[in-house]
């Protein structure tokens, strides 16, 4: 029988474990994927990766699970929907992604996109603190987790806060201690 490569993998070699892990941690079905390509086609941060959404689904079908983790796609990833929407097998990629990136620093693989991992750590400790991102705060969280003062990021937001979009003082949910029951359990998952 003659042997198919794809990507410098031998079909058949890989960690096949890896599918059904992802599948039970994101709750998506990717063996459903034929690669119709539609969630590539419709991603707004598509452009930016190294490995597009089509590409990514394929390689964890084939089980490699170090460059998938290790890739800067996961962390582009906007949860803007437009994958599940377009895709026929309604496989939503937002999802997987987040399953990918809790994967990732679960397994403590260095984070190739460093300053999207570090804004997405401080508009999860704002939600953490209040039920909801407040934006001031998550801004200063990220700035100062980034060390990038007065680039873009900061600018942008001053202008944004002159313009009366950023609300000074946060707003918390009702049930706040509800919101601190939820990531203990989400701790404890990983």
């Amino acid at each position: 029988m003659k042997e198919m490569w794809e990507g410098g993998l031998r079909l058949g070699e890989g960690d096949f474990s890896f599918l059904e892990e992802v599948r039970r941690r994101s709750g998506e079905h990717l063996d459903l994927c034929y690669q119709c390509m539609k969630c590539t086609a419709g991603c707004p941060t598509a452009p930016y990766m190294d490995i597009k959404p089509h590409q990514l689904i394929r390689m964890i079908q084939m089980g490699r699970r170090g460059e998938v983790l290790g890739s800067g796609a996961i962390w582009f990833c906007v949860y803007c929907q437009t994958c599940g929407t377009r895709c026929p097998n309604e496989i939503h990629i937002g999802v997987l992604m987040d399953a990918l990136r809790e994967m990732a620093v679960g397994e403590g693989v260095e984070v190739k996109e460093r300053r999207i991992h570090l804004l997405h750590e401080a508009f999860i400790q704002s939600v953490r603190r209040g039920g909801r991102v407040h934006e001031v705060t998550m801004l200063m969280d990220y700035v100062l987790r980034s060390r990038d003062l007065m680039k873009d990021s900061l600018g942008s937001g001053v202008k944004l806060f002159l313009k009366g979009k950023f609300p000074l003082f946060p707003s918390f949910v009702k049930e706040r201690e509800e919101i601190r029951r939820i990531f203990e359990r989400c701790t404890k998952k990983q």
